[in-house]
């Protein structure tokens, strides 16, 4: 899929769901306080999240660490109107997609020692070009960040299958390879993973510390 067809895809789904997101998420996007806790931002330091939606994540950071600065990318214009309104002049939001932008151009900020990806890589058609993006621009020393919807197999049955065909009709899809992926992508490498299942898998939590220079990531092959 194209940028300009899911940049279009997401306006059209969000063009008046961004109006009533924050409540009606707020009880099923499971884990995004759990990873804004976890970040522990330096004083100073530069936190981005990539997907931003309507800036509610941002918003926390900005309260929680307040000598950081934020900065925020989403595909979706409809959605950034919601998070310029939230977050004035608190946070700088560009549009752009998560799988091709460049953070030097669009932010004057080639790296970031916090990056951040909440409920969006299953939202995001190539989310493997999308880790590769995020890990790309991440700070030597710095964390990326990732929460998003997990195998939900120690839930009912009954719980998962309604969850995932609600899901469905929002274009979300979650990504049951993303441990796998992540495994393969930080073996050998100056990066270290930490993968946790949340709420009894109903949630993956995982963290990718670099400890030295990002070495070159390509992507598998398929979506």
């Amino acid at each position: 899929m194209s940028h300009l067809t899911h940049a279009a895809l997401m306006d059209r789904t969000y063009r008046h769901q961004r109006r009533i997101y924050d409540l009606t998420r707020a009880w099923f996007l499971l884990g995004r306080d759990h990873l804004i806790t976890d970040l522990n931002v330096p004083a100073g330091g530069r936190v981005l999240e990539i997907a931003c939606g309507t800036g509610r994540n941002l918003d926390h950071i900005a309260r929680r660490y307040p000598d950081c600065d934020i900065y925020g990318l989403d595909i979706s214009e409809q959605m950034l109107e919601s998070a310029r309104a939230k977050l004035g002049m608190r946070a700088a939001l560009v549009q752009g997609d998560a799988c091709a932008f460049d953070a030097q151009f669009s932010f004057g900020v080639a790296q970031f020692d916090r990056i951040v990806l909440s409920y969006s890589l299953s939202m995001i058609p190539d989310w493997r070009a999308a880790l590769v993006q995020a890990m790309r621009h991440l700070a030597p020393g710095g964390s990326l960040h990732i929460v998003d919807f997990g195998a939900q197999d120690h839930l009912p049955r009954f719980v998962s299958v309604t969850l995932n065909a609600w899901l469905a009709r929002f274009h979300v899809t979650p990504r049951l390879e993303l441990q796998a992926e992540l495994n393969r992508m930080t073996k050998n490498s100056s990066m270290t993973l930490d993968m946790q299942h949340l709420y009894r898998s109903y949630a993956q939590y995982a963290v990718i510390s670099s400890t030295g220079p990002i070495p070159a990531i390509r992507p598998k092959s398929g979506f």
